[in-house]
């Protein structure tokens, strides 16, 4: 017997490869394999097949002056939040990520109340979520409630009618600061449309739909909870190019210097003017009938006004005649105000 067989415990020779090729996966190792690992942070890098599928999304780091816009957010919040409880709030960012809409909403821990607001100047939708304890907390200190006390969070019943109204007030206190967040960048107002407590009456998008994921944390002492604001990017879509500088107030494609420069050559720039004595229109047939020494008979006398052009535009007008040896036209009155206008580029 040769040394690279070895006898089968069953009574034949068997292959030491064999029990390689039948080993099995443990759990770690299958989620790891398909980037589905819970230890995760969210913010962690993805791996597997996981990355692949995820990889058509558009990376929010893409979009330099949403991070600013939602900076700028936190500190707008702080203050209202502070106002409309007449509490110490702290408001955080937590994270800024890119999810599918569908992914969102199997994600979101319920008991929460799921706001749906309108952009109306980018015609869309957006969705705000403020989760469980939040909710208790705000209604805790809006009511009155001890400091030094954790809210009492009851499970299993809906949000009565005076949870549901401190919520909406404090939903629209948000919302009103997203809108000074952005007008600096574009003028948009968030309207909130209605509030749902079950997700599937929440769908904004399709459950493929990209979206950005903002997650804020807002602590009252020892109470407190998350906001979370999420914007499909189609909602974003019509301000992307202002997204896209990288810092407020970016000009693409200007430059100061070029433009004074280009102004200054474009008054020495030679244009072609044609005086225009008389158009006439004629069958293509007539057209293509003429021949040499064909007289064309125009509607005009020598009197008569004639067209001063550029290109299709119409500048002025004036008279036709005589200076030594040449065909003159003499202008009659200035240069049609709209056409200056037009040239000059005023409004």
């Amino acid at each position: 017997m040769s040394d690279a067989a070895q006898l089968d415990p069953f009574g034949g020779l068997g292959d030491p490869g064999d029990a390689l090729s039948e080993r099995v996966l443990n759990q770690d190792e299958i989620d790891s394999l398909l980037g589905f690992d819970l230890g995760d942070d969210d913010g962690a890098e993805r791996s597997g097949i996981r990355a692949i599928i995820n990889s058509a999304l558009v990376s929010y780091e893409r979009l330099p002056m949403l991070e600013i816009v939602f900076d700028r957010l936190v500190r707008l919040m702080t203050t209202s939040l502070r106002n409309f409880t007449s509490d110490n709030v702290e408001v955080s960012l937590d994270n800024i990520s890119s999810i599918r809409f569908g992914d969102y909403l199997n994600s979101i821990p319920l008991p929460a109340i799921l706001a749906v607001f309108r952009a109306e100047e980018l015609d869309n939708y957006g969705l705000l979520t403020v989760d469980s304890n939040l909710i208790y907390s705000i209604v805790d200190v809006l009511l009155g409630g001890r400091r030094g006390t954790a809210a009492l969070r009851i499970e299993g019943r809906p949000y009565t009618t005076i949870e549901r109204v401190l919520v909406q007030r404090m939903v629209e206190v948000v919302l009103n600061d997203a809108r000074q967040a952005f007008e600096p960048l574009t003028p948009v107002h968030f309207n909130l449309d209605r509030l749902e407590t079950n997700p599937r009456f929440a769908a904004i998008a399709r459950p493929a739909n990209a979206a950005i994921l903002i997650k804020l944390r807002i602590d009252m002492e020892d109470r407190g909870g998350r906001i979370e604001l999420l914007l499909p990017y189609a909602t974003l879509e019509p301000i992307r190019k202002m997204l896209l500088q990288q810092f407020m107030g970016e000009k693409f494609g200007r430059d100061n210097i070029w433009e004074g420069h280009l102004a200054t050559e474009m008054w020495t720039t030679e244009t072609e003017v044609r005086a225009v004595l008389d158009e006439q229109m004629m069958p293509l047939s007539d057209v293509l009938d003429l021949k040499v020494g064909d007289t064309l008979m125009l509607n005009a006398t020598p009197d008569s006004e004639v067209s001063i052009r550029a290109g299709s535009i119409p500048l002025t007008t004036g008279r036709m005649g005589r200076k030594g040896q040449f065909i003159a036209v003499r202008v009659e009155g200035p240069v049609n105000p709209e056409t200056a206008a037009r040239l000059g580029g005023k409004s």
